[in-house]
């Protein structure tokens, strides 16, 4: 790991060729490719005002919180900025089990000369703060209040990090970046969507610097993600009647009519399960008709309808 702490970024690349958004900006990225690197998906589809901002970061050391709903790809979007820019990245979903120990370290026991020892074992976020690192806190809206305090400290513009077990005073890496994606906007859950959302501490929002929101694709990039993930289907008329069921529930529940919505995500899971099933009908119900409660059944069978111009096959 110490190779990692020594990494600096030391090769330009230009926006435009590398996420085709109409700029002359120029950012630094990793020449070598660190095992901490994520994999890149050239399927992935670039949102071009999101893409900005979560370079802001790279670039300027910006704390960027990316907001949205569920399966826009929001983590997965600062993953593929990482990974092209060959900077290391860790991800850490903030479900209700991380604890604070989780993320600063515990005492452990180690065998040393042969003799069992309690020493401390460094948490996530010190041995992320030490490297250059892009530290991605996955759905922060989601954290206990006792480990939001945690990320309140490195959230400061210094970034430093006191454990006071050890006393000790960690100072960030030059190149350390810290991320966070929620599907709120830290004033908590308000139709029921995301049980376990937190109203979140107004001080510690006001200390992210970029807020930038990702929304669903267009229908026509929408398809293309499908075609590139499931290549087999080519039928242009049976992917737009897909989007466009997914559409139908994006905007019944906008206004309240159905509880559940399609995201980009279970469209794939779709087309998938339609290569599995060979039925478009019947991957439809398994993959979203049965998650949905049974008093909106009538009604997401009338959106595949008006998509499909055909009931929905029993």
């Amino acid at each position: 790991m110490g190779v990692l702490k020594d990494l600096k970024p030391d090769t330009p690349v230009s926006v435009r060729d590398l996420f085709g958004i109409d700029t002359d900006m120029t950012v630094m990225g990793f020449a070598e490719k660190d095992e901490h690197v994520p994999e890149i998906d050239p399927a992935y589809h670039f949102d071009p005002e999101v893409t900005l901002a979560i370079l802001a970061g790279f670039t300027n050391n910006r704390r960027v919180m990316i907001q949205g709903l569920h399966g826009t790809g929001k983590s997965t979007h600062i993953e593929q900025v990482a990974a092209r820019l060959n900077w290391p990245c860790v991800r850490v979903n903030l479900d209700g089990h991380i604890t604070r120990m989780d993320l600063i370290g515990r005492d452990g026991i180690v065998i040393k000369d042969g003799k069992q020892i309690t020493e401390f074992q460094e948490g996530v976020v010190p041995w992320a703060l030490q490297r250059p690192v892009a530290l991605i806190f996955d759905e922060y809206d989601a954290g206990r209040p006792d480990v939001m305090f945690v990320i309140q400290r490195i959230l400061e513009r210094d970034g430093k990090l006191t454990l006071l077990d050890q006393n000790k005073v960690i100072e960030p890496n030059a190149y350390f970046r810290l991320f966070a994606t929620s599907n709120t906007t830290g004033q908590g859950d308000l139709n029921g969507l995301y049980a376990g959302t937190q109203v979140l501490n107004h001080a510690q929002m006001d200390r992210w610097n970029i807020v930038a929101a990702l929304n669903y694709l267009a229908r026509a990039d929408e398809i293309k993600i499908i075609q590139a993930r499931v290549p087999d289907i080519t039928d242009k008329n049976l992917l737009n009647s897909m989007v466009s069921v997914a559409e139908l529930t994006r905007q019944g529940f906008e206004v309240g009519d159905v509880s559940i919505l399609m995201s980009p995500r279970t469209l794939i899971s779709w087309a998938e399960n339609i290569e599995i099933f060979k039925s478009v009908d019947k991957a439809f119900r398994l993959t979203f008709l049965n998650k949905c409660d049974p008093a909106e059944y009538f009604l997401i069978a009338e959106y595949f309808q008006r998509a499909f111009n055909r009931e929905l096959l029993d």
